[in-house]
């Protein structure tokens, strides 16, 4: 953002503003055929050339504000995929673009569902088959098999061993 600073017209020519009572140095060298509006914009901009300036102003005359192609789904057909995404969480986005169009006749890709509901947040994940062993987990582990590492067969004849837990090592 451009900050503006008010000055006069003396202080410029000689490259300081006043600000708050102190004077700041803008410029290393003198100004001589600056012009001024009594205001300064303290950021360096890129000026548009003649043409592009010229484009730009046909364009709005036209009516024609953007450029590229025109979105093929309106803001209610939007906010229709973000309700149906999330009532149905395990909906494909070839679903849902089966279901909008079924329901409002507008025919749409899967990569442009995806996208619309990549914009408002929501977006494909993977569930978690198995919790992660923390640091914590592994060093109890560690300690349990250390202690346990001696033990004869008849103490380990009292242990039920099972397989259906999940987790990674």
């Amino acid at each position: 953002m451009a900050r503006i600073v008010h000055h006069n017209d003396q202080s410029v020519r000689e490259g300081y503003i006043r600000n708050g009572g102190k004077e700041v140095k803008l410029f290393t060298s003198p100004l001589k055929d600056f012009q001024c509006n009594n205001r300064i914009v303290m950021a360096q901009r890129k000026h548009l050339v003649d043409f592009l300036r010229g484009r730009i102003i046909g364009r709005l005359e036209c009516g024609r504000t953007h450029t590229g192609r025109l979105r093929v789904t309106t803001s209610n057909e939007d906010r229709y995929l973000a309700v149906t995404a999330k009532r149905n969480r395990r909906s494909t986005a070839s679903d849902l673009s089966h279901q909008l169009s079924s329901a409002t006749g507008t025919t749409v890709s899967r990569q442009t569902v995806y996208r619309r509901l990549g914009n408002i947040g929501l977006y494909a994940r993977r569930h978690v088959r198995c919790v992660p062993l923390t640091a914590t987990h592994c060093r109890l582990r560690l300690t349990w098999s250390s202690e346990h590492a001696l033990w004869t067969p008849q103490e380990w004849s009292c242990v039920m061993f099972s397989d259906v837990s999940r987790f990674s090592l």
